[in-house]
């Protein structure tokens, strides 16, 4: 993307400088720094034993439901995608342990396996998830609205699958386990630490008392001392160096992206790209309500293709102006994108999450469903803005 970016500057008889223009306007926006932090706040928590407690938890409180083990997973992954901001890293980490949990509770296999990868892709609009302070620093969105405005959403998603997961558990008679107070408290207290990193994040931004970069700062700060000093899952002289360096590759290179299509995004905004597009949809479209559906199948087949980073760098430039030409408030307009990114990864044909189609279409219908509601309801987003005087 840098090199396209050179040789459309280079054509067009504009200085190159034009691209490291565009680089340098990145490292001064304020909000970049929650990027790097946020990114070593999740490595951060997925490197220690968080999976395992919160499973323990999650089991205690839901375990005595039909289905119980079914919301299980999907409450976990949602918490560990919301640390992560990959959805990719949510499978590899906890597939392994979720998927046999399933299994021995008496769950079918395809359906174990649907559920383990729909669930990998949910948590990505909660806090402190990456994607959505990638989408406020690209299409120049206040991040702690988007992050409220996402909250109904995202719990709408979790939700939904939860519920799926309870009438296939009670059609099949999973194993259930009784409800055990003590159990319960005992897990949620060992789960605790883990659970109020998001809550901590929320708390900060909403209140007023942190900006989004110094709420990243205190949630890394807060994971290192969890994990090094109380729970002590990584030692911090041995392991937490690597943990770090893991967390850097990752954070160096959605940066480099970032700073890369910023070229690109820069000659498409000189080549007044943004502006023919949007009179040849003004020209086809004069209906808000049709320009989100079609919104929903554009993202929906790119969100399939390629990955939720790139995706998010190249075609959020684009979206956000035709969405404002159309009234749509712009914090709404972002959870839409988000939602429907998280959708794409079970998409055929090459959907990130994709392990056996046949097994995922169930949940693929019930998530689009959720994310139309999502789109066509935008009180689930701007309202809760209004509720708290955003």
């Amino acid at each position: 993307m840098g090199g396209v970016a050179l040789v459309l500057f280079f054509k067009d008889g504009v200085p190159v400088s034009a691209v490291t223009g565009e680089i340098y306007r990145l490292m001064v926006s304020p909000t970049l720094p929650a990027i790097p932090l946020l990114t070593a706040c999740g490595y951060v928590l997925a490197e220690s034993h968080a999976a395992t407690r919160l499973v323990r938890f999650f089991r205690a409180l839901f375990g005595w439901m039909p289905g119980g083990i079914a919301i299980l997973v999907a409450a976990v992954c949602a918490v560990f995608t919301t640390f992560t901001g990959g959805s990719g890293v949510t499978i590899m980490a906890l597939g392994g342990l979720l998927y046999p949990i399933l299994r021995e509770e008496g769950y079918e296999e395809g359906f174990s396996l649907g559920l383990v990868t729909a669930s990998g892709s949910l948590g990505l609009l909660l806090p402190p998830s990456l994607p959505v302070i990638l989408y406020a620093v690209v299409a120049n969105v206040p991040a702690d609205s988007l992050y409220l405005a996402g909250l109904v959403p995202g719990v709408l998603l979790i939700v939904i699958v939860a519920l799926y997961g309870i009438r296939v558990g009670g059609r099949v008679q999973a194993r259930r386990q009784a409800f055990s107070l003590r159990e319960a408290a005992l897990a949620g207290w060992g789960a605790k630490w883990e659970l109020s990193v998001p809550l901590l994040v929320v708390l900060l931004f909403a209140t007023g008392l942190a900006t989004i970069v110094e709420a990243a700062a205190v949630a890394f700060a807060y994971a290192i001392v969890i994990e090094c000093f109380v729970t002590r899952d990584i030692h911090p002289v041995r392991d937490l160096p690597e943990v770090l360096l893991k967390a850097g590759v990752l954070c160096g290179s959605v940066l480099i992206l970032l700073a890369s299509a910023l070229g690109v995004t820069s000659w498409l905004v000189d080549a007044q790209i943004p502006s023919a597009l949007l009179s040849a949809v003004r020209t086809h479209i004069t209906s808000p309500h049709v320009f989100l559906l079609i919104l929903n199948v554009v993202l929906l087949i790119l969100g399939s293709v390629l990955e939720i980073y790139s995706a998010i760098v190249i075609l959020a430039p684009l979206v956000a102006p035709i969405g404002a030409s159309f009234g749509i408030d712009p914090v709404h307009l972002g959870v839409v994108f988000l939602a429907n990114l998280e959708l794409g990864f079970l998409f055929p044909p090459v959907g990130l999450n994709l392990f056996l189609y046949r097994h995922v279409v169930p949940f693929l219908i019930i998530l689009g469903i959720g994310v139309l509601m999502i789109t066509y309801l935008p009180q689930m987003t701007t309202g809760v803005l209004r509720l708290l005087g955003k």
